[in-house]
């Protein structure tokens, strides 16, 4: 597939062997049981290197799939409200979306308005506020209270800050037992 008629060729290690007839580095490289791969197409002369290509193909899934394994996925979850929403069900609602912040996802809160419930907007932005006034510890707004449509959303992110707690540990107890026991 290489069809320019002088390349530079490497060898396994990296060392350049100099410049060759295509033809030429190609028996070269099947003589020692290799391929030969283009790695530097636009160079002049294209550098080409003897590889095993099977194998450079398993290495590079391999650190793909490694790759894929060590990214986190933020999803984005939504908590349905309405204008008209109670005491219990709204802790309820606000429970999970708690549990959806301490997870890593993102939450978005919308407010629904049906038929004349569209006039009380008001309703819906205090319900919106009241939300991100018990969220203030855990979480952060990422996209402030708008109206969509006949919704009212707001977009709402972990914070950053994770709550510490402190624990003395049994560890550092016994070294100073030790120091007191040894007087």
């Amino acid at each position: 597939m290489i069809r320019v008629p002088q390349v530079r060729v490497l060898d396994v290690d990296g060392n350049q062997l100099g410049i060759m007839v295509t033809r030429e580095a190609l028996q070269a490289a099947e003589g020692a049981g290799l391929d030969l791969v283009e790695i530097s197409p636009t160079a002049n002369p294209p550098v080409c290197r003897m590889m095993d290509y099977g194998k450079y193909k398993y290495q590079l899934s391999k650190k793909a799939k490694d790759a894929k394994k060590k990214q986190t996925v933020v999803l984005v979850k939504e908590m349905k409200l309405r204008g008209k929403t109670e005491e219990h069900d709204f802790q309820f609602k606000l429970r999970n979306v708690k549990r959806f912040l301490a997870e890593g996802n993102k939450v978005r809160v919308t407010i629904t308005f049906k038929g004349r419930e569209i006039t009380h907007t008001g309703l819906g932005m205090g319900m919106l506020k009241r939300v991100a006034e018990e969220l203030k510890e855990t979480a952060v707004i990422e996209a402030p209270p708008k109206m969509e449509g006949r919704a009212m959303t707001m977009l709402v992110a972990p914070s950053a800050i994770k709550p510490q707690t402190t624990t003395v540990a049994p560890a550092s107890a016994a070294p100073q037992q030790a120091v007191a026991e040894s007087k």
